[in-house]
């Protein structure tokens, strides 16, 4: 059984050893807590049944749009080899993206993904519905450019009303 819940601070470690074997590009303790600190709504972590974390989603917010209303953004998202094909990549996108409408009410959210990474960009494209906003060339260290996408928030997460008490 998988637990999906809210990041918090002790999280770090376990994050960044996910991140460290799955990704190339990686980032200091103080980058996750300054997300936990500033966004606390928005990371999720999927622990398994003996509580070790085996994924992540780290999220924030972009500055306000001219609506008025801040546009979320997926910093980093890594699930454990042995633990994907499992949905929860999905399942941890999904809670981070509900938390920026219902905390935020963000109008959508973008994310970053590299050119030559095709498993994650057909999770983002076909499972996850986002869409190709546009390419930015040598956006990571390595100088490999970065589809930069997109999804509108509108409408996905509406109220969910399980009894009214009259």
């Amino acid at each position: 059984m998988i637990n999906i819940r809210q990041a918090r601070a002790g999280d770090e470690i376990g994050m960044q050893h996910c991140n460290l074997t799955n990704l190339p590009e990686n980032y200091d303790m103080k980058y996750y807590l300054y997300h936990f600190a500033t966004w606390p709504t928005l990371s999720f972590v999927a622990e398994n049944e003996n509580g070790r974390l085996v994924g992540y989603v780290l999220a924030k917010l972009n500055e306000e749009d001219t609506t008025g209303r801040p546009d979320g953004h997926i910093t980093s998202l890594s699930v454990m080899r042995s633990y994907r094909r499992l949905g929860l990549a999905e399942r941890l996108m999904n809670q981070s993206q509900r938390a920026m409408l219902e905390s935020y009410n963000s109008a959508c959210v973008s994310l970053h993904v590299r050119v030559s990474n095709q498993a994650a960009f057909s999770l983002y494209k076909n499972t996850l519905k986002f869409e190709v906003d546009h390419t930015e060339e040598k956006y990571y260290a390595d100088g490999e450019d970065a589809y930069a996408m997109k999804k509108n928030l509108e409408g996905l997460y509406p109220l969910e009303i399980d009894s009214i008490d009259f």
